[in-house]
């Protein structure tokens, strides 16, 4: 069955709406993880439980979102041949939530246990989140210019890729200060897996973009 052209731009918008809202929430959940590094900064445990909450909360909210993008999608049917490309979106950018989720806990339990982190460790630990956050918002934008061609796709994709390239060198730099430093072993550990899930989220972030690019040349 051939579609008209209308009723096809609508599919693929609907489509894209669905995917764009459960991205946005994943994105106020990544800036809530930068927020609870701050606490860690100034040592403020109470604030950082609520924000854990908060996050626990929109986690949740994201979780129905992505039933959402997985029902429209399913309504849509066979009429959309890239509804698996919009699917797998949502699936990348919801790891990009559990990693955030996963952040908050282990900076917390750190704050409950009252180990020392030291200050550089901290700063640095907020420019490494600061720096995923913006591969999300690079990502968000390319969402946001999907419908307006390949090329305009491609060039905030390739602004993500970028993104993601700082967060690595970040990520590297601060992985070797943590093993050249004399920090108690159960804080090693929770730092070190704070930062894998931070360049992990990044690696999403990446990866989502390369399947914005392929919906860009089918809306």
């Amino acid at each position: 069955m051939v579609l008209p052209a209308e009723t096809e731009r609508r599919v693929k918008r609907r489509a894209l709406g669905v995917c764009r809202d459960h991205l946005r929430k994943v994105l106020d959940l990544t800036r809530i993880v930068s927020q609870i590094i701050n606490c860690l900064m100034t040592n403020d445990k109470e604030k950082a439980r609520q924000l854990f909450n908060e996050i626990r909360s929109r986690e949740d909210e994201i979780d129905e979102a992505k039933r959402l993008v997985s029902r429209e999608l399913a309504e849509i049917g066979a009429v959309l041949l890239s509804r698996e490309d919009f699917l797998r979106f949502t699936n990348l950018t919801s790891e990009i939530a559990d990693f955030g989720e996963g952040i908050a806990f282990r900076l917390v339990e750190i704050m409950e246990h009252d180990w020392s982190v030291p200050k550089d460790v901290k700063e640095d630990l907020l420019r490494l989140s600061e720096a995923v956050l913006d591969a999300v918002l690079k990502l968000r934008e390319t969402m946001m210019v999907l419908s307006y061609g390949s090329s305009m796709t491609m060039e905030k994709a390739k602004e993500v890729e970028i993104a993601e390239r700082v967060v690595d060198e970040l990520y590297r730099e601060l992985e070797i200060k943590l093993l050249s430093s004399r920090l108690d072993f159960p804080v090693l550990i929770l730092l070190r897996d704070i930062l894998q899930l931070l360049e992990d989220s990044a690696d999403k972030a990446e990866d989502a973009a390369d399947v914005a690019r392929i919906l860009s040349f089918i809306m």
